[in-house]
């Protein structure tokens, strides 16, 4: 019987009395009090699924989580063109009340839900896939194929996990949003294009990500790991991911016949020089202890045979931690490549360097405090301090602005698979391979309950 029934029987006291055959002093004495009890006392029942735990949550909801990520997975878009993908995240936070803004610095997509007193947390899942022909074999692999900006038919794959990353994000939000009693605070979900170029994040907060809308205490980022097992999380305070600068180089010399290169300069001969010396700068220049790297990923010249060019087209990646070896190796870059065409008496080469990502800073404290928390939530064997790594990640940006953030390393291939890859002497199949994949199910499981933690931590119920 619902409380306006009561309240109808209450108001008819006669009738009421009539019915159940009572006195007038039995009704005083002991129905109203118990209506009184109903109304006002009694604590409403919590239904079972808002008590589940994240895990358990996770477990129950895996068939539409696993759905939701091989949809992903076979609709993969490049950098600056994840129109889909953008409308599918909008909508998934839509579908949960969430307030969301789309179209943010490109197609980043914006979703605020808050939920009483606290900080503001922004939690991060990048949505672009790589020019990567799939190989992994699996039912559910990408077919998909388009044309680029240059007419040729390129395959797109999503090679580097965005497709889990939004999964974890968007199953975080499902959770977070059924279960507001066990934080308190603002959360802003934040799914950002073209990562994979290193413009995403810039175009979003160039955009307004941190000024239009709550600006975050924190923000975190998980991103999947090939080499950390399933069930596992690795972490690390301070730099752990590089600075990227893609640097082009064009060598000018004087083309000539091959059988007469003393009427000629020839630029492949300084190219291959200066190859070379650009070695020196990591081995003779930068400390021993200050990581960094120097490679020459292309070079390009000549159409013949027997024909000396007029240039030398060569593009280099440089990598670092700090600043000051960033700005070391760029200017190394410049002066060698100065040298090797003075000392060829070649015209000045053209150096021209564009910024990629700067290095990803966890903020020691913050690190510290997630990881102390997670390590109570799953054990010290599960969440272990890893290394840095010369890989690229734009989420630094947003700690450049001054935001404390903190990007975590989730398992992605169970140990068996790891076991097998170590059985045949080769190294796990890495982000960016057309060969990777990751055990979906298992790395939900911990990267749901994992994300949880992370905003109960910093969100914790007032």
């Amino acid at each position: 019987m619902n409380t306006r029934n009561l309240l109808r029987l209450a108001s008819c006291r006669k009738h009421f009395m009539y019915t159940c055959g009572i006195s007038p002093s039995q009704f005083w004495r002991f129905v109203l009090p118990a209506i009184i009890w109903v109304i006002l006392v009694r604590p409403t029942p919590t239904r079972a699924a808002d008590s589940s735990t994240p895990a358990e949550w996770t477990k129950a909801n895996m068939s539409s989580l696993v759905e939701l990520y091989r949809f992903l997975h076979q609709a993969p878009e490049l950098s600056e063109k994840e129109k889909e993908t953008s409308a599918r995240m909008a909508k998934e936070l839509q579908d949960l009340g969430i307030d969301v803004t789309t179209n943010v610095g490109g197609y980043g997509v914006v979703g605020v839900l808050k939920n009483g007193p606290g900080n503001v947390l922004l939690l991060r899942a990048d949505m672009d896939a790589l020019p990567v022909t799939e190989q992994t074999g699996l039912p559910y692999a990408s077919k998909v194929h388009i044309e680029d900006t240059h007419g040729a038919t390129v395959c797109v794959m999503h090679a580097c996990g965005h497709d889990v990353h939004m999964t974890n994000l968007v199953a975080t939000a499902r959770y977070l949003a059924s279960h507001r009693d066990i934080w308190s605070g603002t959360i802003v979900f934040v799914f950002q294009p073209a990562e994979e170029v290193g413009g995403g994040a810039d175009a979003m907060i160039k955009d307004g990500v941190l000024a239009r809308f709550p600006r975050p205490d924190y923000a975190v980022a998980f991103h999947d790991s090939a080499d950390v097992p399933t069930g596992e999380m690795n972490y690390f305070p301070g730099y752990a991911l590089a600075n990227v600068d893609s640097v082009d180089i064009v060598i000018k010399g004087r083309g000539g016949h091959g059988a007469s290169p003393e009427t000629t300069i020839d630029p492949i001969v300084i190219a291959a020089k200066l190859v070379l010396d650009l070695q020196t700068i990591v081995s003779r220049e930068v400390k021993p202890i200050d990581p960094a790297v120097v490679t020459v990923g292309s070079i390009h010249a000549g159409t013949k045979h027997n024909i000396i060019s007029d240039e030398c087209r060569l593009q280099l990646t440089l990598r670092s931690l700090s600043p000051q070896v960033r700005k070391q190796l760029q200017d190394a870059v410049r002066r060698k490549a100065l040298a090797a065409a003075a000392s060829a008496g070649a015209p000045e080469p053209t150096v021209e360097i564009s910024e990629g990502t700067p290095a990803l800073f966890n903020d020691p404290q913050l690190t510290k405090r997630l990881t102390t928390a997670l390590k109570k939530q799953f054990g010290d064997d599960k969440i272990k301090e890893g290394e840095a790594v010369m890989g690229g990640e734009d989420f630094g940006r947003f700690g450049s602005t001054g935001v404390p953030i903190c990007m975590l390393r989730l398992g992605a291939v169970n140990q068996k698979r790891l076991d097998e890859f170590a059985a045949k002497h080769v190294p796990p199949s890495s982000l960016h391979s057309p060969l990777f994949y990751p055990d979906i199910e298992e790395t939900l499981m911990m990267g749901v309950p994992a994300m949880v933690t992370c905003v109960t931590e910093l969100l914790p119920r007032k």
